[in-house]
């Protein structure tokens, strides 16, 4: 017998069952829980009013792309589409899975590409100027940690997670590198230069003397304690705001970007950039290519006779 859902109750019969046994089986957060159960819903609201379906099996792919077409049409970003192509995907499987279809109508759905953002960066002249501002600034502690934080984002291409965890067994002073701990707990190795390590052990020196407790965390507060995030995110914002003002975004993670862009605009072999950002794919790191033939372009326009 066809399995029948609802409308007056969205979440009754096999949505319900489906949303159960990703609560269940597969211990998904309640957050995720209600994005699927939302996008179901959505789905299931435009089949009854579209085509007033009430049977599973008669659910065809070209009715999912008439869905599809119309939230392109509703102007709805591509991300969107892509998440709630990929909750029907996922509740279908179940479907087929359970026996209550005997096939998905999903296989021939292709999802929208979604535009990729060139990442935000600081150019080269803003950046020496920034560090510039914070060689001459006073020497209270949220300046030093300022600069710090600068110096080591732009130095190393490190995480906001990775840096505040950054612990001083990690720096090899002699042979001029730090040991990461990454996603997934992937250990990684970042060069630094002697200029850095100046800098380090600066800090260091003004640290055992300012605090009596001795702390393993490298960065600390003035406080003492180590530096949390939002506490990095707002001394990064605060002189990217004063040095960077066109930027759209002034992030720790924009002088991630920055520290990625500059290597590669500068001829650094994307292979060697992936290893330093701890990318686990190529793909991740392509992105700084675009930001590279935009410099490229420039330069064309600037000194072709024919540009």
């Amino acid at each position: 017998m066809a399995t029948s859902f609802f409308m007056t109750v969205p979440t009754q019969g096999p949505i319900q069952s489906f949303l159960d046994y990703l609560k269940f089986e597969k211990r998904y957060s309640q957050h995720t829980i209600i994005s699927y159960k939302n996008d179901l819903e959505q789905f299931f609201t435009f089949l009854k009013s579209q085509y007033d379906l009430t049977v599973l099996k008669e659910i065809s792919h070209s009715i999912v792309r008439s869905w599809v077409v119309e939230l392109m049409e509703d102007e709805i970003q591509a991300k969107s589409i892509n998440r709630k192509i990929s909750s029907l995907r996922s509740f279908f499987k179940y479907q087929l899975k359970s026996g209550v279809i005997e096939k998905t109508p999903m296989v021939n759905i292709v999802a929208p590409k979604i535009s990729k953002r060139l990442p935000v960066f600081v150019n080269e002249q803003d950046t020496r100027q920034i560090m510039d501002t914070l060689n001459i600034a006073s020497e209270d502690w949220k300046s030093l940690n300022a600069k710090i934080l600068f110096v080591l984002f732009y130095a190393t291409g490190i995480r906001l997670s990775e840096l505040i965890n950054l612990k001083e067994t990690q720096i090899d002073r002699s042979k001029l590198y730090i040991k990461v701990l990454g996603k997934g707990n992937k250990e990684r190795i970042i060069p630094i230069t002697r200029e850095v390590i100046t800098i380090i052990d600066d800090y260091r020196q003004k640290k055992r003397k300012l605090f009596s407790e001795p702390n393993e965390m490298l960065l600390v507060t003035e406080k003492g304690k180590p530096v949390y995030a939002k506490y990095a995110y707002l001394l990064i914002n605060k002189y990217l705001g004063k040095q960077a003002k066109n930027l759209d975004k002034k992030s720790p993670h924009v002088l991630r970007h920055t520290f990625a862009t500059h290597l590669t605009n500068n001829g650094a072999d994307l292979n060697a950039v992936k290893e330093l950002l701890g990318h686990a794919s190529l793909a991740a790191t392509q992105i700084y290519t675009h930001n590279t033939i935009e410099k490229l372009k420039d330069v064309y326009k600037k000194a072709h006779p024919k540009a």
